[in-house]
Formats: structure tokens, sequence, C-alpha cells
């Protein structure tokens, strides 16, 4: 029975790897990722327990590119940060499911592997993952008394920053290749789930010319980190789950700092759906919050 199980597994993997590969990858950078020039990790693609497609360990950050057919193409891209708490990225339901549901309404879509925090060994990044999914739960439950804050983590603030200047990094390459890939230089966004959602909100705070996006989606996930909103700042796209313990408060006062800066913002909370539901469909109302993107886009004249 357990040779079976692995024999589709396996099977399974293979299929995927091919239909990953069959789209372009393009590094971000034309040698080794700057600062990353020690590293030792080696990179890991496998399968979780829901059998979602996962990577762990990135040092050299590249695109892989879901371009649309030509007769279909609207000249809009959209850059895909997954999450994973930025210690693997969930490139499938927060990254290639995506891509490919723009891909098919004529938008260029670009899944972003950015740079991780080292995860160690397979049992070393089990632990972690357990301690990450730790937290999770007790930030849900009733604080017995005021929460102590987490000891600062150097190699995750590092992780952070690398991942954000991966981001500034992706909107710049897809900006300068525009023409290439049939695209309006002024119609380039930047999605992100959940750490991809502080990715996201990483680079737009930045407020650098180059590198911002025309117009940015945090799905559960991203704040302002206390920087004043830009005079100009691009229109957001926010869409969180109500009962999501990570990012249902930080959402709302992203949305109301947009607000209060008269800038353009749509706000989704749905009651219920917990953090990183993505595109998986769990039979909720929050399963349709795919669909509110794909107004919105209409509405900003991005999608037709």
């Amino acid at each position: 029975m357990k040779q079976s199980i692995y024999f589709v597994v396996a099977v399974w993997l293979c299929l995927s790897a091919v239909g990953y590969a069959q789209q372009p990858i393009i590094s971000l950078y034309p040698g080794v990722a700057p600062g990353s020039e020690n590293a030792k990790q080696k990179e890991v693609t496998f399968v979780n327990p829901d059998q979602q497609s996962r990577i762990r360990n990135v040092t050299q950050p590249a695109l892989t590119a879901f371009l649309p057919e030509k007769s279909k193409a609207n000249g809009t891209a959209i850059i895909i940060a997954p999450g994973g708490g930025f210690m693997h990225l969930a490139m499938q339901k927060e990254g290639t499911d995506l891509a490919r549901w723009l891909q098919a309404r004529g938008v260029a879509a670009f899944v972003l592997k950015y740079r991780l925090i080292d995860s160690g060994t397979e049992e070393e990044y089990r632990e972690r993952a357990a301690a990450m999914n730790r937290a999770t739960a007790a930030s849900s439950a009733p604080a017995a008394a005021p929460a102590t804050p987490p000891a600062p983590n150097p190699a995750r603030q590092q992780a952070v920053e690398f991942a954000i200047a991966d981001g500034q990094q992706a909107v710049k390459l897809v900006r300068q290749r525009a023409a290439e890939w049939n695209l309006n230089p002024e119609r380039i966004g930047l999605a992100g789930f959940s750490a991809g959602g502080m990715l996201t909100m990483g680079v737009v705070m930045k407020n650098d010319a180059a590198s911002r996006p025309n117009f940015a989606a945090p799905i559960y996930g991203g704040n302002t980190n206390n920087i004043a909103v830009a005079k100009d700042a691009p229109p957001l796209f926010i869409t969180v789950a109500s009962d999501d313990p990570v990012a249902s408060v930080s959402s709302a006062q992203l949305y109301l700092a947009w607000k209060a800066a008269g800038r353009s913002a749509e706000l989704h909370i749905y009651a219920q759906g917990g953090h990183g539901f993505g595109m998986t469909k769990r039979g909720l109302p929050v399963d349709g919050w795919v669909e509110r993107f794909g107004e919105w886009l209409q509405q900003q004249g991005l999608l037709k």
C-alpha cells in the first residue's frame, strides 16, 4: 500500500515539475543575488501533506513567467509573491494557481521565487515550521496577560530585507523588459500572500519610482510599517478573513491608512477563511475573493 502511495506521489511530482519547467524562468540578477554571496543552503522543492508544492532555502531569486496568448494579452502584468513565513514558499495555491487564472484572462503573471531564511535540514525545517504553526495558533487564543514582544530575530529580519529587495528588482526587471513581453510599463502590479503581502507592502512603502508597482494587492498580509503613505501611493486591493489571527487587524488598518491619505483602496473581509486560504476552495464565501479581485482589476482598467 505504502509503495503505491509513494509511486503516485512520485508521478505527481514528475508531472508537476514538467508543467512548471514549461514556463520561462528568468533570474532576477545577472549573477549571485547581492548579499547572498556566502549562502550555503541548498534549495529544496517538496510537497506538503496537503499535496501542495513548496520551496525552501531559496538563495537565487527568479521569476516564472505565465504569458497569455497574444490574442488575449491586454498589456497588464502582475508579479505574484507566495507566502510561507519567509521559511518556505507556497508556490502552488499562492503562486501558480493564481498565475494561471490571470494568464487565462489576458494578464501576464510572474511568480516570484524570493530569498528565504535558511531553514536547515528537513528535520530542522519541520521543527521550525511546527513552532511557527504553534505561534500562529497561540496568537488567536485570548491572552490572559499582555503578550511579550518576540525576541529580535536577525536572520529573519535579513530575510525580510532580502525579500523586499527581490520584490523591487522584480518590478524593475518586468518594467525594463515590458516591450519584449508586450506589456504596458505603466500597468505593472504586485500581489502577495501573507509574507508575500509583507514583501508587497515593503516594496510599495519604499516609494522608489523605478520599482514601485502601479497597483498592489496585499492578500492577508502587509502593513505600512509606520511609514507615511505617499501622496501618489498606488491603488490597493486588500482581502482577508475576519478569523485570521495573523492579518485581519493589520489589513483593516492598512485600508484606513490608505483612506486617511486620500488614496484608492478596496477591502474585503470574509467572516471565515482563516490564514492562508489562497486559491484553495473551501466551500465558503471567501472562495470568491479572486473573482472580486478580477472585478477590481476591471474597474481599474487593467482587465477586459
